[in-house]
């Protein structure tokens, strides 16, 4: 078997956390554990064989865990693992930069960001 090889860095990030909906999940995944349900009905627009796809992937790169508790019906909650904890700087650099996209383009931000807990306010000052 060949060893991997990437051109740039960056591109190994990418290929665990990139995509639509990965860093979503992953920003979620920080204000605490989430089912299933609570992270679909978070983000209405990712499908439900999406979510699993995306959970799946994260789970065996090591950046999620899974919590199966032994109990009927069977409840399963998702968090971060002590290796996802590690990109906790780079999701709050990569909303921070969203957020002063969003202003750049649109003005009011609040005009295009839902009011959730991911969208607190955040102080972000260009080096």
């Amino acid at each position: 078997m060949s060893t991997k090889k990437y051109n740039i860095s960056v591109e190994a990030t990418l290929e665990v956390i990139g995509g639509k909906w990965k860093c979503v999940i992953l920003c979620h995944l920080t204000h605490g554990k989430k089912r299933t349900s609570e992270l679909k009905r978070l983000m209405p627009a990712i499908t439900q064989k999406m979510l699993t796809q995306q959970l799946r992937e994260l789970e065996q790169d090591g950046i999620i865990k899974r919590i199966i508790y032994n109990e009927i019906p069977p409840k399963v909650e998702y968090e971060l693992s002590e290796y996802g904890w590690s990109l906790k700087s780079i999701l709050d650099s990569l909303c921070a930069w969203g957020e002063n996209h969003i202003t750049k383009v649109y003005g009011d931000k609040s005009s295009v960001l839902e009011d959730n807990i991911l969208n607190k306010k955040i102080d972000f000052v260009p080096s």
